[in-house]
This record gives C-alpha cells, sequence and structure tokens, in this order.
C-alpha cells in the first residue's frame, strides 16, 4: 500500500506507541551511558518531551529514518537543551550519550 508519507511500498510511518516504545528505549540507553542517577519520575518527563518532539516531526522524522546521523543532529537542536535542563546534565554529556546509544556517531 503506498501513502503520502512513504518513499516505497509498505513503509509507513510507526504508530504512536511505536514511537513511545522507541523514545522510551533510547533514552534509557541514553542515561544508562551517562552514568548519572535520573530520577524515575524525571526520566518519564524527558521521555513525554522527547515523544512530543517527535509527533511535531513525525514526516520529516520518517523521510530520514535511515540517516541516524542526521536524526541526532536533530535530537541535539530540538532536544538535548530542554531535557539537560530538566535533567540537571551537562548538554555535550547528553549528546554524546544520545549519539552513542542511537548509534549516530
Amino acid at each position: 500500500m503506498h501513502t503520502p508519507y512513504s518513499k516505497q511500498d509498505g513503509i509507513r510511518p510507526p504508530s504512536p506507541r511505536g514511537i513511545r516504545r522507541a523514545c522510551s528505549k533510547e533514552l534509557y540507553r541514553t542515561v544508562k551511558r551517562l552514568k548519572t542517577y535520573i530520577e524515575p519520575e524525571l526520566v518519564k518527563q524527558g521521555e513525554e518531551l522527547y515523544y512530543r518532539k517527535v509527533i511535531g516531526n513525525l514526516i520529516w522524522i520518517h523521510e530520514n529514518y535511515s540517516n541516524k546521523k542526521l536524526l541526532c543532529d536533530w535530537w541535539d537542536t530540538e532536544v538535548s537543551a530542554e531535557l539537560a535542563e530538566l535533567w540537571q546534565v551537562p548538554e555535550k554529556a547528553l549528546q554524546g550519550a544520545f549519539r552513542s546509544a542511537f548509534g549516530g556517531a
């Protein structure tokens, strides 16, 4: 089935549940690499922030799903500053941990 969102037949944007789970996994891996304790409530708030940003840019993210470097660059500009402030961690350390966790070095 071809949709206006896909480049190839059969490729559709992920469901909201799938996006929420992916955001949760990516931030879990990021927190592990930070080697800093983040309170569970703050992690939940960070997941919600990240989820809202992804939903807001879903079409662009879906079109560039295979370019991890570009997605990491987007994360650095759109998400990392607010998340670093929420979690009270250095932004550069957070960006490095996310790139390592996401695979977009």
